[in-house]
């Protein structure tokens, strides 16, 4: 199987199309551009979703499902965010189908024309405020805390399975406040619960920080984000949180009567994250191998493998694995016993190791002689032979084991993958080999869009409490504050 990915020494790109084909996460479909999440690839989604949903409500936010058509002149009412999203925007405008007169098959009815164009939802800011108008008349209806899991369309050029497709799944937070204050302390708390999941269940270490004007999501005053570095040194948005001021509640009017009886704008933030987490999970830690999963969103955490030639040696492995899988099953544990009579155990091997199964128990007829079971890491690719005894009680904190591993091993290799650069020759020198570029930077826009075009990088964020350093900018020689974190990025 692993013959069928592209090593990514070779061709990391395509190493990584490969690999989510082989595994089976996704696929290309019909509809150009978009994606079939194929049963692995969801399952792996809704462990994410599951934790992130517990996080969420655990902050006192409730979720709400608003529509997926927006009017075309929702969009018209906030400037910035018109901007930002007016050339990625699918416009719907008719509303039916007829036949076609000279028998080929159904032509649009020219009829059937909407007097307003709707928008398929690129974000739903403008939808929400329009709702919230109606909700939010006090000072007591606030804070409002919502939280939506829906799809969006961003239509899109170049695509990339899971990365970059014009329809993907998320979840997208909008919340109202009081004050401006409260505003700022929730995007500062939702990029906290980001980053914390990023690091503690998907094993990604993350950079906080916060974006320049020329990055900023269209529509906010100020945007957080969480960065990533993958295998190949590039780095990936994986989370973002935005301070809205009062920009859509201006736009919508949404106001309400504080506790002395004047009437203000409330205060928002919008945060979210996306199916694009499943591309930085699989960049972030598999190998030529295939998928390597750390086991708080593996859809089997453990699979346990018969070897036999005869049928009574399979009965006798049966009657033990069925007390042991029965065990692991009441702890919580996410087991399979893999009893295919189909396919061999060399075969098995390969496949549970392509989709990423953290732990993998072998047991033939001398380890129920001998007590024992051999034990296999995803992640490590270590073997060894224990007993079965007390093994059952074990696993959790292998798994755990496994866990910490993976985010030490990716911490390592973002560690050893950042560089500081003082000149323009170290900055260019240092980015032909791949990671963070740690530099000064004049702050304007002008020479960071120079720098873009001149090298593909971008700023990926103002690292959150960087220390003032004054330096010089690497490309205007301009004096500078702090260092800001370069990167070529997903």
């Amino acid at each position: 199987m692993a013959e069928k990915i592209t090593p990514r020494e070779k061709d990391y790109s395509e190493w990584y199309n490969d690999l989510v084909k082989e595994a089976q996460l996704a696929e290309h479909s019909a509809v150009k551009g978009c994606m079939v999440i194929r049963p692995l690839g969801y399952a792996i989604w809704e462990f994410m979703q599951a934790d992130l949903d517990r996080r969420f409500k655990e902050t006192g936010h409730v979720n709400a499902y608003f529509p997926l058509f927006v009017p075309k002149s929702f969009l018209s009412k906030e400037a910035a965010h018109v901007e930002g999203f007016a050339k990625e925007c699918a416009v719907v405008t008719h509303y039916r189908l007829k036949n076609d007169p000279n028998g080929k098959g159904v032509i649009v009815d020219p009829d059937a024309k909407l007097d307003e164009e709707l928008i398929i939802r690129p974000t739903s800011e403008t939808i929400i405020w329009n709702t919230y108008r109606n909700w939010i008349q006090s000072y007591r209806d606030l804070p409002l805390l919502i939280n939506q899991w829906a799809n969006v369309v961003r239509w899109e050029m170049r695509t990339r399975l899971f990365l970059r497709t014009t329809e993907f799944l998320w979840q997208e937070g909008h919340t109202a406040h009081a004050t401006k204050q409260e505003a700022e302390e929730e995007t500062k708390r939702m990029l906290d619960v980001y980053a914390d999941f990023a690091e503690k269940v998907l094993c990604i270490p993350v950079i906080k920080g916060i974006k320049t004007a020329n990055e900023r999501f269209a529509g906010a005053e100020e945007t957080y984000c969480i960065e990533a570095m993958m295998q190949d040194g590039k780095a990936l948005q994986a989370g973002t949180s935005h301070f809205l001021g009062q920009n859509f509640a201006k736009a919508f009017d949404v106001t309400f009567l504080d506790k002395t009886g004047t009437r203000e704008h409330v205060w928002a933030t919008s945060w979210g994250v996306s199916t694009r987490l499943i591309g930085a999970l699989i960049m972030a830690h598999s190998d030529d191998d295939g998928l390597i999963l750390p086991p708080a969103v593996a859809p089997t955490q453990v699979v346990v493998v018969p070897i036999y030639r005869k049928d009574e040696e399979l009965e006798k492995i049966n009657a033990v694995v069925h007390d042991f899988v029965a065990k692991l099953k009441g702890s919580g544990i996410r087991v399979k016993y893999d009893d295919d009579d189909t396919k061999k155990p060399g075969w098995k091997f390969a496949e549970h190791e392509l989709k990423g199964v953290p732990l993998r128990i072998a047991i033939g007829p001398r380890d129920l002689e001998n007590g024992t079971v051999e034990i296999a890491f995803r992640d490590t690719k270590m073997k060894q032979v224990v007993g079965i005894d007390g093994l059952a009680e074990k696993i959790p904190a292998l798994l755990e084991q496994i866990q910490q591993g993976i985010y030490l091993k990716a911490l390592k290799f973002r560690e050893e993958h950042t560089f500081n650069a003082d000149t323009w020759e170290e900055f260019t020198s240092i980015l032909d080999k791949g990671g963070f570029i740690l530099a000064h930077w004049d702050g304007t826009s002008e020479t960071e869009l120079k720098i873009k075009e001149e090298t593909k990088a971008t700023i990926r964020c103002i690292p959150l409490n960087a220390p003032n350093e004054e330096g010089k900018c690497i490309y205007s020689g301009k004096p500078s504050i702090r260092r800001v974190i370069f990167a070529k990025a997903y």
